[in-house]
């Protein structure tokens, strides 16, 4: 009898375990592409783009307004919902990279060349201009997705794997649009010709002026395409938790920053493990010492980290000029 209360508990506390690491799983990839905007403007400029959080914050909101839209309109239920999903995406995509290409060129640009402190103080400036601006045209309240939308649970809720782990299909798409962006990124990056100009920019901005490569177009394109990500991680976090406030960014944006670093800031698939690495280790502190100390975990990750390897597991992306 004790025996069978010892493998009982066992398995429980395995189940518990894998629970936890799929959780981590699904929240570290949503960090990880929040954590791709940040670590692309930095290998360029240097900056740390700290309003880059709340445009994670405006994509959930343009995504949900958007549902909203379409469960009043009667799309929803004409269209369906992978469609009007389809359709928040693409607004949430367009909303945030005109705010990047706008906080490119209003806040950071006429900063390029003053001292490190002042576009800091910027961002800082216009992370809070964002989040009250939201704050003050969509209210305090939290917006859930389900009062909006009234099918979202039985579609995107719906189990895809069953007992003795549930995995619904919500989850799935998650992990699997992350999983497809991260992976189209670097591809991008890589392969193609504004992804050549980006990667030139970063080593050696008067070079590859002098060489023809249009700085100015590649930093804001730079800002443009991780707006976008940023949209789509707005989307999925409104997805996955179900409901967004005006808050949202500030503590997405910081744990973004810390995925980045974990990583090694400025190296694009260092922000990818750091983010997944990330929710792991949240999802796992929330296990063994409970929620209470939820936002801990993953700066006590990061300090142990700097200790440890200060430019982060995978190495800060550091251009050699010769």
């Amino acid at each position: 009898m004790g025996l069978f209360l010892v493998l009982e508990a066992l398995e429980r506390g395995l189940l518990q375990c894998v629970e936890a690491l799929k959780n981590g799983l699904i929240q570290g990839a949503i960090y990880a592409l929040v954590a791709l905007g940040y670590t692309m403007v930095y290998g360029i400029l240097m900056l740390i783009n700290f309003a880059h959080g709340e445009v994670v914050m405006v994509g959930a909101y343009t995504a949900v307004v958007t549902l909203a839209g379409c469960a009043g309109s009667g799309l929803l239920e004409s269209a369906g919902l992978a469609a009007c999903l389809a359709l928040a995406l693409t607004a949430s995509m367009a909303v945030c990279g005109l705010y990047g290409l706008a906080l490119e060129r209003v806040a950071y640009r006429p900063l390029r060349h003053a001292p490190p402190l002042a576009p800091l103080i910027s961002a800082i400036g216009m992370s809070i201009v964002l989040q009250n601006f939201v704050a003050l045209t969509k209210g305090s309240a939290p917006l859930t997705i389900p009062a909006y939308v009234p099918e979202w649970a039985g579609n995107w809720d719906a189990p895809a794997v069953g007992s003795p782990v549930r995995v619904t299909w919500g989850e799935v798409t998650i992990v699997a649009v992350c999983v497809a962006v991260m992976a189209g990124l670097w591809a991008f990056v890589q392969c193609t010709r504004l992804g050549k100009a980006m990667r030139a920019t970063s080593q050696d901005k008067v070079m590859a002026g002098l060489v023809g490569i249009p700085i100015d177009r590649v930093i804001a394109a730079t800002f443009f395409i991780g707006s976008v990500l940023a949209a789509v991680a707005g989307l999925l976090q409104a997805s996955y938790t179900t409901q967004v406030t005006y808050t949202l960014g500030f503590l997405a944006g910081l744990k973004a920053f810390t995925a980045a670093v974990l990583g090694g800031i400025g190296n694009i698939p260092g922000a990818m493990v750091g983010g997944i690495l990330l929710g792991v280790a949240e999802s796992l502190g929330i296990l063994a010492f409970g929620a209470e100390y939820k936002e801990l975990y993953a700066f006590l990750v990061l300090l142990l980290v700097l200790i440890v390897r200060p430019r982060g597991l995978m190495g800060e992306r550091v251009a050699e000029k010769v």
